[in-house]
C-alpha cells in the first residue's frame, strides 16, 4: 500500500495542458479547503477586532517568507538545478546541499531577529489597535514565525519535484496546509484561543513540507547540510534572485500598507479586506497559477536549449488560455458575489452587512483577475529567461501605484459625498458602514492593470518572437462572457422567487444554478463560434490526464 501511495506520489506528467488541468483540480480542492477554513472563520469571528488580529499576525512571517524563501524558489533554482542535472545527477546533489544549508541558516536567522523586534514592529505597523490587541498579535505572531521556515524549506524541495515534473506531491502540499488550518480552528482554538489557530496553522506548514520528503529522498536529493558552503554558487543564486525577491517583497510589502491602511478604517475591516483577497484567489489560483507552474520548467528548458521560438509559442498557448478562461470568471464572480459571499461565509457571527461589504470589495478585486494572471506567466517566462531585473522595476512602479491610488481614493472616497455616493450605489452598500475599506480593492486592482500594460509592452520589446494572437479569443471570450453574465442574471432574479434565499441551500441553489445556466449559454455560443480554445480544451480532456505514466526510475535529466 505504502509503495503504491509512493508510486502515485511519484507521478509524472509532461504535456503543459495536462499539467495544467492536473494543477487545476488540485488547486480547485485547495482553495475549496480554503473557503472551508474562512467560513469556519467568519462563522467564529465575523468581521471582527479578534479575527482583525488573526490576519495581522501574518504580515510579518509571511514578509519573512518572501524575502528569505524567495531565494531559493522554483522559479530561480529550477534554470541552475537542470543545467547541473544535465551535467551529472552528482553535481545536481551538490548544488542543492549548498543552497540548503545557506537558506537553513539564513531564514533561522531571520525569524529569530523578527521574535525579538515583532513588538515594535507591531506598533509601527498597525496604530488602529489597541494596547491590549497589540499584545495578543505579538504572541500570535510570535508562533507563526514558524510557519516560514517550514514553509520555506518545502518551496526548496519544489524546485525538485518540479525538475521532476511530480506535479501529484506539489498540488497536494497545499492541501495538507489548509488541513492543519482547519485542524486549529476546530480543535486547538477551543481551548487554546488565537493561539491555538497559530498552531495550526504551523502544523499545516509542517505538513506541506512533510509530504514531500518521500518523494525527494526516492529522486536521491535529499538535502544534507554542510559547513563547508560553495559561496560562489551562493552568490551565483543571490545575484539571479535577489532581484526577484525584491519584486516579491515590494507586492508583500504594498499588501502590508494596505492591510495597516484598514486598520484604522474601522473595525473588521481587515478581516473584509482578508476576505475579498481570498475569494478572488479562487479563480487566480485555478487559472492563472496552475498555468504558469505547468509551463515553467518547460520554458526554462527551452530557453536553456536556445529555441526562442518554441519558448515564445509556449508563452503565446498559455496567454490564450488564461485569457479564454479568466474573463467568464471575471463576470460570473461580478453578478454572483453577493450569492459566492453568502454561501461561503454567511454563517454564525457573519452578518448580512458583512456579506454585503465583503461582496463589494470582491467585485472589485475581481475586474483585475485577467491581469494578475497574465503578470503570473509573463513575470514566470522572464524568469526562465534569467531576466529578473526587468519584473523588478515593472513591479516597483505598479506597487507605488497602488499605495498612491490607495491614498487618493480613501481621501477622495471620505472628501466627495458625489463620488462616494456613486461607488456606493454602483455597488448597493450605501446603507452600511465602514464602506472605506473598498477603495483598498480598488487601487490594487488599478496598479495591477497598469502592470500589466507595462509588463505587455516590455515582454514584446525583449522577446522579438512574441505575438499573442488574442483578438479572437478576446472577442469569443468577451462575447461569449457576457450573454453568460446577462443568461445568470436573469435566472438569479427568476429562481428569487423559486427558493427561499434566506437560507444556506436556498441562496446555494439560486447561485448555482442561475451560475450553470449561464455557462451552459457561454460555452453553446463559444461552439457557435468554433472557438480555438475550446475545441484544445476538450481535446485535452479526451486525453485522460488524470491517467499518467509513473516513471520506474529517474533518468536525471528533463
Amino acid at each position: 500500500m505504502v509503495q503504491r501511495v509512493l508510486k502515485f506520489l511519484g507521478s509524472e506528467i509532461k504535456g503543459l495542458h495536462q499539467a495544467a488541468y492536473l494543477l487545476g483540480l488540485f488547486a480547485i480542492f485547495s482553495q475549496i479547503l480554503g473557503l472551508i477554513r474562512d467560513r469556519l472563520l467568519a462563522h467564529s469571528f465575523g468581521a471582527s477586532t479578534s479575527l482583525d488580529i488573526y490576519y495581522a499576525a501574518f504580515r510579518i512571517p509571511d514578509f519573512i517568507f518572501v524575502a528569505v524563501a524567495s531565494m531559493v524558489s522554483i522559479f530561480v533554482l529550477v534554470p541552475f538545478l537542470v543545467d547541473r542535472i544535465d551535467k551529472s545527477k552528482e553535481r545536481g546533489i551538490d548544488f542543492i546541499n549548498n543552497i540548503f544549508s545557506f537558506f537553513f541558516g539564513l531564514i533561522i536567522l531571520a525569524s529569530v531577529v523578527a521574535f525579538f523586534l515583532v513588538p515594535f514592529l507591531s506598533k509601527f505597523l498597525f496604530p488602529g489597535f489597541s494596547t491590549e490587541s497589540l499584545e495578543t498579535l505579538t504572541n500570535l505572531t510570535r508562533v507563526l514565525l514558524l510557519s516560514p521556515i517550514f514553509l520555506g524549506l518545502s518551496n526548496l524541495f519544489s524546485s525538485i519535484t518540479q525538475v521532476y515534473k511530480k506535479f501529484f506531491v506539489y498540488s497536494i502540499s497545499p492541501l495538507l496546509y489548509n488541513l492543519g488550518i482547519i485542524f486549529g480552528i476546530l480543535f486547538l482554538y477551543p481551548s487554546l484561543g488565537l493561539m491555538g489557530l497559530g498552531l495550526g496553522v504551523a502544523l499545516g506548514a509542517l505538513m506541506h513540507l512533510a509530504i514531500q520528503i518521500p518523494v525527494i529522498i526516492q529522486t536521491g536529493f535529499f538535502p544534507s547540510f554542510k559547513f563547508n558552503l560553495d559561496l560562489k554558487e551562493v552568490i551565483d543564486i543571490v545575484k539571479v534572485s535577489l532581484p526577484r525577491t525584491i519584486t516579491l517583497s515590494l507586492s508583500n510589502i504594498t499588501i502590508l500598507i494596505l492591510i495597516s491602511f484598514a486598520s484604522v478604517l474601522g473595525e473588521g475591516s481587515i478581516s473584509v479586506f482578508n476576505f475579498s483577497f481570498n475569494l478572488q484567489s479562487v479563480p487566480l489560483s485555478i487559472i492563472g497559477v496552475s498555468y504558469s507552474v505547468a509551463a515553467f520548467p518547460t520554458l526554462a528548458r527551452f530557453f536553456s536549449a536556445g529555441e526562442a521560438k518554441k519558448f515564445t509559442d509556449h508563452i503565446v498557448t498559455a496567454s490564450r488560455h488564461i485569457i479564454f478562461w479568466s474573463i467568464p470568471a471575471i463576470f460570473l464572480f461580478v453578478v454572483l458575489r453577493a450569492q459566492i459571499v453568502r454561501v461561503v461565509l454567511g454563517s454564525g457571527r457573519f452578518g448580512w452587512d458583512d456579506t454585503r461589504l465583503t461582496a463589494a470589495a470582491l467585485a472589485l478585486f475581481v475586474v483585475s483577475i485577467l491581469a494578475q494572471a497574465l503578470v503570473i506567466l509573463f513575470v514566470r517566462g522572464y524568469y526562465a529567461a534569467g531576466i529578473t531585473r526587468r519584473p523588478l522595476i515593472i513591479n516597483m512602479v505598479s506597487s507605488i501605484l497602488i499605495v498612491a491610488f490607495a491614498f487618493f481614493l480613501v481621501n477622495l472616497f471620505t472628501t466627495s459625498d458625489v463620488f462616494r455616493y456613486f461607488v456606493e450605489s454602483l455597488l448597493r452598500i450605501e446603507d452600511i458602514p465602514n464602506t472605506t475599506i473598498i477603495m483598498l480593492p480598488l487601487a490594487y486592482s488599478l496598479g495591477m492593470l497598469i502592470n500589466l500594460i507595462i509588463l505587455w509592452q516590455s515582454f514584446r520589446r525583449d522577446f522579438k518572437e512574441f505575438y499573442v494572437p488574442i483578438k479572437e479569443t478576446f472577442f469569443h471570450s468577451v462575447v461569449a462572457s457576457f450573454f453568460m453574465a446577462f443568461t445568470t442574471f436573469q435566472f438569479l432574479r427568476i429562481f428569487d422567487n423559486i427558493f427561499d434565499i434566506n437560507t444556506f441551500w436556498g441562496i446555494l441553489s439560486q447561485g448555482l444554478f442561475s451560475g450553470l445556466i449561464g455557462i451552459a449559454f457561454g460555452v453553446f455560443l463559444l461552439k457557435i463560434f468554433d472557438n480555438r480554445e475550446i475545441n484544445e480544451i476538450w481535446k485535452s480532456l479526451h486525453s485522460k490526464f488524470w491517467k499518467v505514466k509513473t516513471i520506474g526510475e529517474e533518468t536525471g535529466s528533463l
